[in-house]
């Protein structure tokens, strides 16, 4: 039987009469690598926020291996990581003072995992902070959220900041603690991401998640590209009434969510010079959600 980690019931947070969340409710087991993707001012930030315990819920329930969350609990603290979108952190010190810092937090020795993050995301630890890069402060924070081995793993845009090489290693990292059990929330607007390392997706709008499914699910729904070369572009266009990826003079391709037989049986009026079906990109996919 799997095991709940994490789990939110019908969550809201308003801002006086600002929506922040109106109704969000996910549940994670243990081992899940859950995408939260949204567009800007969806709710991912409040929710994952509220969470972390740094805004207090209007309303509903979050729960941490099946207890109520509690915020003043340090041992629910310690079994959290959490990197934020933006990084903040001291100043006028060393990126190794600010480990050993980090390190006094826990009773328990994480040194040897500290040293094992900073060798694969190539960390100068006699740097001071002010000094660092973007890219090098996102992997500053990396350590931060992971040197204490979580059972939890909150990401809010993760990678921003990382060179395309530094991705592949920090995804390479994300798998490594889904194989220890690690529970991973992973917020991002990089769909490609999503699609490449996440379990469960939950597509969140206007404060609602809008669709939860598996990636695997999400990429066989009935949805494909459709490209189409004809010398009858247009009267093809007004017959199928589909969405439009782009159109030139004699081709124009759609997102398809129609049946086979009666896109034929509406295609054969017309003479048709090409014809091509593909598999949708999350990226389209998203946009049709968001519609």
């Amino acid at each position: 039987m799997e095991e709940c980690i994490l789990e939110i019931k019908k969550l809201k947070k308003y801002y006086g009469n600002v929506r922040g969340v109106e109704d969000v409710s996910l549940k994670l087991n243990k081992g899940d690598i859950y995408g939260f993707i949204g567009p800007n001012g969806a709710g991912k930030s409040t929710t994952i926020r509220t969470i972390m315990g740094l805004i207090n819920k209007s309303d509903g329930q979050i729960y941490i291996k099946g207890k109520p969350l509690n915020n003043k609990d340090i041992n629910i603290k310690t079994m959290i990581g959490y990197l934020p979108s933006e990084i903040n952190l001291y100043d006028d010190i060393k990126v190794g003072e600010l480990f050993d810092y980090h390190e006094s937090f826990y009773k328990k020795d994480i040194h040897k995992r500290r040293k094992e993050l900073v060798k694969m995301l190539k960390i100068d630890e006699n740097k001071k902070v002010e000094d660092l890069s973007l890219g090098n402060l996102k992997k500053v924070g990396i350590v931060l959220s992971l040197m204490h081995e979580p059972e939890i793993l909150i990401l809010d845009e993760a990678t921003s900041g990382l060179d395309p090489i530094m991705q592949n290693i920090f995804h390479d990292i994300l798998m490594q603690e889904k194989e220890k059990g690690t529970t991973i929330l992973y917020s991002s607007h990089i769909l490609s991401e999503v699609s490449n390392i996440c379990d469960r997706v939950g597509f969140i709008k206007d404060g609602k998640i809008i669709k939860e499914d598996t990636i695997s699910n999400v990429k066989k729904e009935n949805y494909t590209y459709l490209t189409i070369s004809s010398d009858e572009i247009d009267k093809i266009e007004k017959e199928l009434k589909l969405d439009i990826v782009n159109k030139m003079e004699n081709e124009i391709k759609f997102i398809n969510n129609m049946d086979v037989n009666v896109l034929i049986k509406k295609l054969s009026k017309y003479k048709i010079n090409k014809l091509l079906i593909e598999e949708i990109s999350l990226e389209d996919l998203f946009i049709n959600y968001y519609k």
